[in-house]
Order: C-alpha cells, then structure tokens, then sequence
C-alpha cells in the first residue's frame, strides 16, 4: 500500500460526520481521551505482533470498579431454574454457524461447529462454571456427538437460544465475580469463535463471551441488557462485518455503533469500552477501501463518545490491502493464526489499561 496504515484517532480528519448525536452523558462520565502508546511500551509488544506495527490504542481515562467480597465458590456456582429452556425449541431462524472448514483448529480437540460449541458452552454452565475459564476440549464427551439419543442429526442451536445461553453465562458471572477483574468479548462470529485458551490470562480475571454468530450492529445493540447487571472492566467490542454483507450503509452502521458506545458508557460507567476496527476481508463485494474509511469514523466517534479505539486492521492487513490470506480461512472469518495475532492485540491492549491505572494510582 503507498498509503501508511490507520494508526490512531489522533490521526484523523475530525470533520462532523453524519451521524446524529445522542443526548450528553452524564458528567460522571469521563469524556477525555490520552493515547497510551510510549516508546517502550511499544518496543516491548512490537514482537509480539507482527515485524514493525503493534496496535495503537487510545484509552479513556475511567475509574474502575472497587473490589467486592470474593465468591469462593464462584466455580460451584448454581445457575438459573429457567436453564432447561436453553434446550427447548425457540421460533426464530437458527443462528448462523460457520462450515467445519471455517473454525480455527487447535492442538486439543475443540467444537468446529456452531453446534458443538452451543453444547460445550451449555454443559458447563449448568455445571456451574463458564467455558472461557476452561480447557478448550473440556466436556468433549457431551458434544462431540452429533447425534441425539434418537440418532437424529441435531439441529443447530437457533439465534433466540444463543442469545439465551448468553443471558445465563452472564448471571453466573455478575453472581460469582467477587473481586475478579472481568472483561467482555462482544461481537459476532468472529468474537464468538475466540479460542477460549486465547484471552489474556491473570489470576484474578475472567472472561465473558458475548459474540452471537451472524449478528449485525442493530441486533447487538439490541441485547446489550444481557450483561447489565456484570461488573466489567473492559469491553471490547467488534461489530460491523456483517452489516456490510447485508447492504448497510455507514451511517446507519456508524449510529449503531455509536449508540452502543453510549448506553455501555451509561450502564457500565467504570468500565473501559474499547471499540475495534473492522478487519479487511478478502470478499468480493466489500471493497477494503471502504473499510478503511469507516474505521476513521469509528474511531472518530469512539473519541466523542468517551470510549476507546483499538486498531485491529493494521495488523490483519496486507500489502494489497485485503485481509492477510494466512490469517483467514474463507476471506472474512480467521485461521489458528489469526486469532493469536488478535490475542497479542488484547494482551496489549490489557498492558496498556494497567499501565493507565498504575499511573493514574500515582498521580
């Protein structure tokens, strides 16, 4: 590309954009932004990443919430009454779940289908635990099937069940996060298909996966109440993709995207809502260009909106400006290899949001 790559909001056109606005946040909320990229913290995940580039992330300045009580049995916690309905048959179209081909392999056997991780991520929530704190073959022997008792293929999860397998992992975390830092995946079939081994691991954190597959920006704005009652320090959130396959136009998808910025700010205002750019693809009918162009406006409104901005595409880009072919399996979701690159972009973005609170303690 002769062009150099989107680094950072600072480096952005800050004329308005169309979007219409939503009403002020209230002054509690911090609106002041500090890029958290110093030389060395730059030369120490350089390598980590990729030869020359590291993800730039811009940060709010937020205070985050104050320990609670630890649960000790946070891992024996029993889950809701109403869990035998995350099995029942739901109206609604099924969620779309990508091909086998699609899934990043791993070294242990782990689901490659939409199916197969539903019952993994349901066997263990009714066993009281959450599948991102657990090994990624863990339960193999409730999903690995395929069939029921009846030796019937089983029918893929619908979206309604998704969003109800959610809803549970969801109060298992805000009933037992005592003191336990916490951070939030929230997206599509790219968040949800995050190796569970993959999140950035520290003793007293844990992990929600809020990523459905298929899902456009207008349907996840539409379930943010989910997790409402959870205590989270961070949210990362992706979102998108899909609203291009589908024909929406950047201002629709920016308004989404800023109103999901707003009401996360406003129900979690000490934790750090971080927006990521669009990845490129390498599909026919979504020209890279225009992702580009967007993800100046995200970041642009992630700035107005009190939010953080983490620059995924530069790491995922290649020379052409389409998605890197040996991070992608199909031109838009991400081989083994590519959700280690995301990783490393998380760890740092983690590294930075410590080395806020450090300073921000000292001051």
């Amino acid at each position: 590309m002769s062009e150099p790559y989107l680094l950072a909001a600072s480096f952005l056109v800050t004329g308005p954009i169309s979007v219409p606005p939503l009403p002020p946040l209230p002054p509690n909320l911090p609106d002041n932004l500090g890029t958290l990229l110093t030389s060395t913290a730059a030369h120490t995940l350089q390598s980590a990443v990729t030869p020359k580039m590291v993800p730039i992330v811009e940060i709010a300045a937020v205070e985050f919430s104050q320990p609670q009580p630890s649960l000790v049995k946070f891992h024996r916690q029993t889950t809701s009454t109403h869990l035998s309905q995350l099995l029942t048959p739901a109206t609604g179209p099924a969620a779309t779940n990508p091909p086998t081909l699609l899934i990043p392999q791993s070294t242990a056997a782990s689901p490659v289908s939409g199916t197969q991780l539903y019952l993994q991520r349901l066997v263990a929530l009714k066993a009281g635990k959450i599948y991102t704190n657990l090994p990624a073959n863990s339960f193999q022997s409730f999903w690995i099937q395929t069939t029921n008792s009846q030796g019937l293929l089983l029918k893929p999860p619908t979206h309604e069940q998704w969003i109800r397998l959610l809803q549970e992992e969801a109060k298992v975390i805000a009933n037992g996060q005592g003191s336990n830092h916490l951070g939030i995946l929230l997206g599509d079939s790219l968040s949800m298909w995050f190796p569970s081994e993959g999140f950035p691991s520290n003793r007293d954190r844990l992990w929600l996966n809020q990523g459905i597959s298929g899902e456009n920006s207008a349907q996840i704005l539409n379930r943010l109440s989910a997790f409402s009652q959870t205590r989270p320090d961070t949210i990362y959130v992706l979102a998108g993709i899909n609203d291009l396959r589908q024909g929406a136009s950047d201002e629709v998808i920016l308004n989404n995207l800023r109103k999901i910025m707003y009401h996360l700010r406003l129900n979690h205002p000490k934790s750090q809502v971080i927006m990521q750019s669009i990845l490129p693809t390498r599909l026919n009918g979504i020209f890279n260009e225009r992702i580009r162009n967007l993800n100046k406006q995200i970041a642009l409104v992630a700035r107005q909106e009190g939010a953080g901005y983490l620059n995924l595409y530069s790491l995922f880009v290649d020379g052409q400006g389409q998605l890197r072919q040996e991070l992608t399996t199909d031109g838009i979701h991400l081989t083994r290899r590519g959700y280690e690159v995301w990783q490393q972009a998380l760890n740092y973005a983690e590294n930075s949001l410590a080395a806020s609170r450090v300073a921000r303690a000292n001051k």
